[in-house]
């Protein structure tokens, strides 16, 4: 199987399969992002500019419970998430939330504003230069599949993605409480009618998003070095697969987020000059055919 998929391809099975497992680490990191930015914005209707500082945040976190508090990854992956969003919370009962009733526009400047606030605090404390955080002993080295080698960490990070993804998912489609959180998108003043705190809810969204974007910095800290800059490229990418997924659709989110990154790991394959551009020809030709995003409403 692997020799006709070589002759028929010409390119080697291992470089194949490397490029769809880059692709599906990409994606895991694209979808859970993207996730945080749709649970947002589906709620808040605010495009909140600072997920890709949250995301630095999160990493960066993990990395001071190693380096100054002697907790690991697994602690990191439940304190973290915790931490950051915590922070979030402040920020959306400060700041954000007097923003609601004007254009997205104000919004888009305030949380642009604040992640650039946030990425100059831990520049000047940090510098530039990369963290280095290592694999915990228990994922650390590699399977041996024949074919290639796969990283036991990097089989974990898409693992854990997926399921953190489902979850979420779930819980906003099919529990009492993501009921609540889509009816309150509709028509809030009728939800709090009947005895939820909606502005307490929508406080708490925002910081579970904000949440989700620290839960993937813990991720990426082992596989990208720990830096301030980490988040600022990765932000454009994703909020490219927001919208060609569809802003507020959280299964668009996911979808799209996976197969963006195998899009993106396999073109770099097939057509190497074109791997930083594809998602963003692919969001055009979207937006060209269907404004609203493939699952988005118009």
């Amino acid at each position: 199987m692997l020799d006709l998929i070589e002759n028929f391809l010409g390119i080697p099975a291992p470089l194949l399969f490397g490029q769809l497992l880059l692709g599906l680490i990409n994606g895991a990191f694209y979808a859970m992002l993207s996730l945080g930015l749709a649970v947002i914005f589906g709620l808040l209707n605010i495009i909140n500019f600072t997920h890709g500082a949250q995301f630095m945040m999160g990493a960066f976190v993990a990395w001071m419970l190693l380096a100054w508090g002697g907790l690991g990854y697994w602690w990191a992956l439940l304190i973290a998430p915790l931490i950051v969003g915590a922070t979030g919370v402040v920020i959306e009962r400060l700041m954000i939330s007097r923003l609601y009733k004007l254009d997205h526009l104000y919004g888009l400047l305030l949380t642009f504003g604040i992640g650039l606030m946030i990425e100059g605090v831990f520049r000047n404390e940090f510098g530039s230069s990369g963290l280095p955080y290592r694999i915990p002993p228990e994922l650390s080295g590699a399977w041996d599949l024949g074919f290639m080698f796969m990283p036991i960490y990097r089989g974990w990070v898409v693992v854990f993605a997926l399921v953190c993804c489902l979850a979420t998912w779930l819980v906003i489609e099919k529990t009492r409480l993501g009921a609540y959180l889509r009816a309150a998108t509709e028509n809030a003043a009728l939800v709090q009618a009947f005895g939820v705190n909606v502005p307490r809810m929508i406080t708490l969204t925002y910081g579970a998003g904000v949440a989700l974007a620290a839960l993937a910095g813990v991720l990426a800290a082992p596989i990208y070095s720990v830096n301030p800059q980490m988040g600022t490229n990765l932000i454009i990418v994703v909020f490219a697969v927001v919208v060609i997924g569809g802003m507020g659709s959280i299964l668009g989110s996911v979808i799209t987020g996976f197969g963006l990154g195998i899009i993106e790991g396999f073109t770099k394959v097939f057509w190497p000059e074109a791997s930083a551009t594809v998602i963003f020809v692919i969001m055009a030709i979207v937006l060209l055919a269907r404004p609203a995003g493939l699952f988005g409403r118009a």
